[in-house]
């Protein structure tokens, strides 16, 4: 990267009729050497496209209940609390075999 000696900033590769040179965006400086005036040019490739796969992964704690719609053993498990502050929480189920939810009141 050059400077441009006169305000600092960065020059610019730019194209003057078939002269390469580097320019000063601010102030109307511009390389008289074509040798320091190299623009270089990346052709990068297009990555190959990442196939998304949606998989549900269970973060929630395992527990043995025994699933009242298939009879599994056991079943990933939350609380929260639905009614009001002074009562117990909710205990939500979800059986790890067939996915199915039920919930136990306190």
């Amino acid at each position: 990267m050059l400077f441009c000696p006169h305000c600092g900033s960065l020059l610019v590769p730019k194209k003057i009729g078939s002269k390469k040179v580097l320019a000063c965006s601010s102030c109307s400086y511009k390389t008289s050497e074509t040798k320091q005036a190299v623009i270089r040019q990346e052709i990068t490739q297009k990555q190959p496209a990442v196939d998304i796969i949606e998989k549900e992964i269970e973060t929630l704690p395992l527990t043995e209940k025994e699933c009242p719609k298939c009879g599994h053993k056991k079943a990933f498990f939350w609380t929260i609390q639905t009614r009001a502050g002074d009562e117990p929480e909710t205990k939500f189920f979800k059986c790890e075999k067939c996915k199915h939810v039920w919930r136990e009141y306190d």
